[in-house]
């Protein structure tokens, strides 16, 4: 069963729908804090908004889908996620993926719960799954083309190889392989291969 905000874009929403979804996110986010991922229940949540059950799975379809949309909102609130920065296209590269990590890593319990949550098969968690992805190209295609080039477009094949490089390293800090700490030294490596010579 697909819940009304996947079904609905957000500003599909009428008010008073806007603000239960509000309202819900932000005690989901209050029960991640307080029990942890795996204690959460949509119920749990469901109480500490204010709602019925019934109404959170009108908008939540599972905790999974809870965890996925406040992740991407989180990276989506974030204000300097868009900016080129400065030097050459590898040291804007490797700050874009610092400032990311340091982004999830600023909501731990969120970082150890979306890493499980995303590789759901759950209709809205792919949704996410899919802007999340599209969040992280953004951000390096912005990086990539810099302030001074920004009609230049970024290298497709460059773009991708990035992207993958840092899922694949996003779910390796989820599974406890390496910290996020090393995550983000280990990408700023990668990020020099890749762009050698470019």
């Amino acid at each position: 069963m697909s819940s009304q905000m996947s079904e609905a874009p957000r500003q599909g929403l009428n008010r008073r729908q806007a603000e239960t979804v509000d309202r819900l996110l932000a005690a989901g986010l209050e029960e991640l804090r307080a029990v942890g991922h795996e204690a959460l229940t949509i119920r749990t949540v469901a109480q500490r908004a204010g709602v019925s059950p019934a109404t959170a799975y009108t908008y939540l379809a599972s905790k999974n889908h809870l965890f996925a949309e406040l992740f991407w909102r989180h990276l989506a609130d974030d204000p300097g996620a868009h900016s080129s920065g400065s030097g050459d296209a590898t040291k804007r590269v490797q700050a874009a993926v610092r400032a990311t990590v340091d982004r999830i890593v600023a909501e731990p319990e969120l970082a150890a719960a979306v890493t499980p949550a995303l590789l759901g098969s759950d209709p809205d968690v792919e949704r996410l799954r899919l802007r999340i992805g599209g969040e992280f190209l953004s951000r390096f295609e912005t990086a990539l083309t810099g302030a001074d080039h920004p009609d230049q477009p970024a290298d497709p094949a460059v773009l991708e190889v990035l992207v993958l490089a840092f899922s694949g390293a996003l779910l390796q800090a989820g599974m406890g392989v390496m910290t996020y700490d090393a995550m983000a030294d280990r990408l700023e490596s990668a990020v020099a291969v890749i762009l050698r010579g470019n």
